[in-house]
């Protein structure tokens, strides 16, 4: 998600919030995704769309009120600052994650390689493919409101799989993110009803292979950065 120090959007939000601080905040801008796909309705695809787009608008609000929130009287029960720092995690994850589904879903020709890294790293560290493929579907059926992620785990340095509830609860540390399916209700509802399974079959016959290995190939150079110190 880019994120810009963009001056003419921040003194928008500071005029909406009646404030003249806003020298932290980050603003960041709606990326553009044309999405097609033979599993999913034109309204459900729209509707994702229009909440991915919401939270982007939530996240700069949260970044802007926290330039003018009071940082002295803080604790952790409760106080403005933390509300608000919440709120920012929270809705910038959902951004995040959206656009990492959005990227790496709806090839109608998907096909992954055996020679392919994805291909190789994910059967080296779940033993095959196919295990990799079951855990997966484990962990997403597993997931409430939320996501399944494949991951770089930066710490055991081997790829793992987890479920990500809301957009902010179980998030691992040290995480590089490779494969993203949106497990939240209102992704499959509207064509699948209650059938999640059903939805996830359909979401993995399209992964689209070509970005999952551009992310792999990044997390090999992250990876041969930190065995190098």
């Amino acid at each position: 998600m880019d994120q810009l120090f963009n001056e003419d959007i921040k003194k928008i939000i500071a005029e909406s919030l009646e404030t003249e601080e806003l020298n932290e905040a980050f603003i960041a801008q709606t990326k553009k995704f044309n999405i097609h796909s033979d599993f999913l309705s034109s309204a459900n695809i729209q509707n994702h769309i229009d909440l991915y787009e919401g939270y982007v608008r939530s996240f700069n609000r949260a970044s802007a009120e926290l330039d003018a929130a009071n940082k002295q009287n803080v604790n952790s029960n409760h106080s403005a600052y933390r509300s608000i720092k919440s709120d920012e995690t929270y809705n910038m994850n959902a951004a995040y994650l959206h656009e990492l589904f959005f990227a790496n879903m709806a090839d109608p020709n998907s096909q992954i390689k055996m020679d392919s890294l994805a291909y190789m790293r994910l059967s080296r560290d779940f033993g095959t493919f196919d295990n990799w493929q079951r855990d997966f579907m484990s962990c997403a059926l597993s997931a409430r409101c939320g996501w399944a992620v494949t991951y770089l785990n930066t710490y055991t340095q081997s790829y793992m799989n987890t479920f990500i509830d809301l957009h902010s609860e179980g998030v691992p540390v040290g995480m590089i993110p490779i494969v993203v399916v949106d497990m939240w209700q209102h992704s499959y509802y509207k064509d699948y009803q209650k059938d999640a399974k059903t939805y996830l079959i359909a979401m993995m016959k399209q992964l689209r292979w070509e970005v999952i290995e551009s992310r792999v190939k990044k997390a090999d150079k992250v990876l041969n950065v930190l065995r190098s110190l």
